[in-house]
């Protein structure tokens, strides 16, 4: 039988990487539990997995590297060598040349990586007994860091490795085959009382469907916990860079949310852990000084609210400085000296692209990159941001997020002779637009309750033709704690929608996140709630 060298490539990537990322969370607590026999066992049989799959595909570099990183690891199992801060440094480093040499590997490329060489030389000498190997850098102040999770979680779990590709492309058919039934359906029910067996049958078919869906969903679920996991490292690295005490302590990671949130969540909390130890987390000295033990508190959370997954990434620091954003923000001209802001405002500053209260540059921070990446890749998973801090106590920042980006329910409109689809999770409630309010204008405010509340009409921001309906309808919307209004011409309820990404050249589309295919076969576009919400509030990007 002949075997497709790319798929086995793809399985050995995969794999590789999960194996890597165990190393790193092993060695992380080993640099806290220097004597856990179990923790080196677990890195000795990594490296010697890693070894025999790189050598079968030819990967010689790889190969080479975990060889001597194996009897490293062999002599640290048998008590031959101490296990210190500088050996831990060492083995991380191992890891990181281990994840360049692999990309080389797989794009064919032969030249060594930069430091290769003398990395290897630092590993050789580590494992024939030198005390102090060449080439290790070591750490830059004594940190202590610690993570609360069970080390033997982090295994390989038994089942069957598919791509998310092959789930979307189910997810797709299953999608298309509801709609083929939708319309199949409406035939046999114009037909009436000659076709009513045949409906009945139909209608098991299409709970069949359903049923299908949702399998295929549960099968694009996974847990959070090795994503989390992988924070373990930026934890580490940090705290030893900036010459602080920290733990990470994960909490939920047994929650499930889609493989495609979860990836997507990867640059966003790298970003949030680093923020909340830089600025957040004190050095020992600051907090003994301030009746705190040495060692800061990052957590990590999951759980589920209603059909919501939500994120906590909360850390035991000196809070949020609101004083402090203040005057950077009027230094910076962002805020007027005399304008008044509320807690909330202040704290939406540090999302602003380029604002940061680091007083120099560092490798961590300075240059104002980080939490505007933040919002808006959480944004763009239709998800919210929310800051809570306690100035000497610490911050808690909340990600609000869908569960899953393929399946939603949704609730549809129409303006200018299309129709549209509204995230039903972003819809608050719908009613009349006031008589005489002038159809010709893209934006205007109304009156909700004595509250007023801006809108746009959907039929002049897309450009859709058609005429305007005699007494336009406004759904009113909310994005966090943000709320605006949405004029169109009808409203035509709720349906659970399969979304479909834009092509290329529809990706810029202003106010469009997606597409989806409706019962009768024609394409509606999926309105980008958080888009058009700035779009009516134009303050916000003011």
């Amino acid at each position: 039988m002949d075997i497709d060298r790319d798929e086995l490539l793809e399985t050995f990537l995969a794999e590789t990487e999960e194996g890597l990322a165990s190393m790193e969370q092993c060695l992380v607590a080993l640099e806290s539990r220097p004597d856990d026999l179990e923790v080196l066992g677990t890195l000795f049989r990594n490296a010697h997995t890693l070894k025999g799959n790189s050598s079968s595909l030819g990967f010689t570099a790889v190969a080479e590297v975990t060889h001597v990183l194996e009897d490293l690891l062999d002599r640290g199992r048998h008590h031959a060598l101490e296990v210190t801060p500088a050996f831990v440094t060492l083995l991380l480093e191992a890891v990181d040349l281990l994840r360049v040499l692999v990309r080389k590997g797989a794009a064919r490329d032969d030249t060594p990586a930069p430091g290769q060489r003398e990395l290897v030389d630092a590993l050789k000498s580590a494992a024939q007994g030198s005390a102090t190997p060449v080439g290790v850098s070591k750490p830059q102040a004594a940190a202590e860091t610690a993570t609360v999770f069970d080390a033997a979680a982090v295994t390989r779990a038994r089942g069957l490795r598919v791509g998310l590709d092959k789930l979307d492309r189910l997810l797709n058919l299953a999608g298309e085959i509801a709609i083929a039934r939708g319309r199949i359906g409406g035939q046999l029910e114009a037909l009436g009382a000659a076709a009513s067996h045949v409906l009945e049958a139909h209608r098991d078919a299409q709970r069949l469907d359903r049923e299908l869906q949702e399998a295929v969903m549960r099968a694009r679920m996974v847990p959070l916990g090795p994503s989390f996991r992988q924070h373990v490292r930026t934890v580490r690295d940090v705290v030893v860079a900036r010459g602080k005490q920290a733990r990470l302590v994960i909490d939920g990671e047994t929650v499930e949310a889609d493989l495609a949130v979860v990836e997507q969540l990867r640059d966003p909390l790298t970003h949030m852990v680093r923020n909340a130890l830089d600025h957040g987390v004190e050095t020992p000295a600051e907090r003994r000084a301030r009746g705190k033990q040495p060692v800061g508190t990052i957590t990590l959370r999951a759980y589920h609210e209603a059909s919501r997954l939500v994120v906590q990434v909360e850390d035991d620091g000196a809070g949020l400085d609101r004083a402090r954003i203040l005057a950077r923000a009027r230094e910076r001209g962002l805020v007027g000296e005399a304008q008044p802001l509320s807690e909330r405002e202040i704290h939406e500053l540090i999302f602003r692209p380029g604002f940061s209260t680091a007083e120099s540059v560092t490798e961590l921070s300075g240059r104002g990159v980080g939490m505007d990446v933040v919002r808006r890749n959480i944004a763009s998973l239709r998800g919210v941001v929310e800051i809570a801090s306690r100035e000497g106590e610490g911050t808690a920042l909340t990600l609000r997020l869908p569960l899953t980006l393929a399946l939603i329910p949704g609730f549809l409109v129409a303006a200018g002779g299309e129709r549209y689809v509204v995230p039903l999770e972003s819809v608050v409630e719908c009613l009349d637009l006031p008589a005489g309010e002038s159809d010709s204008a893209e934006v205007g405010v109304a009156d909700l309750r004595g509250e007023p509340v801006p809108y746009l009409r959907v039929r002049r921001l897309l450009g859709a033709s058609g005429e305007a309906a005699a007494r336009e309808s406004l759904v009113v919307v909310e994005h966090g704690e943000d709320i605006a209004g949405l004029a169109v011409d009808a409203l035509l309820g709720e349906a659970q929608i399969v979304v479909k990404p834009m092509g290329h050249p529809f990706q810029a589309v202003r106010g469009i996140s997606g597409s989806t295919i409706l019962g009768d076969g024609e394409v509606a576009l999926i309105l980008d709630v958080a888009a058009l919400i700035r779009d009516a509030r134009p303050e916000e990007n003011a």
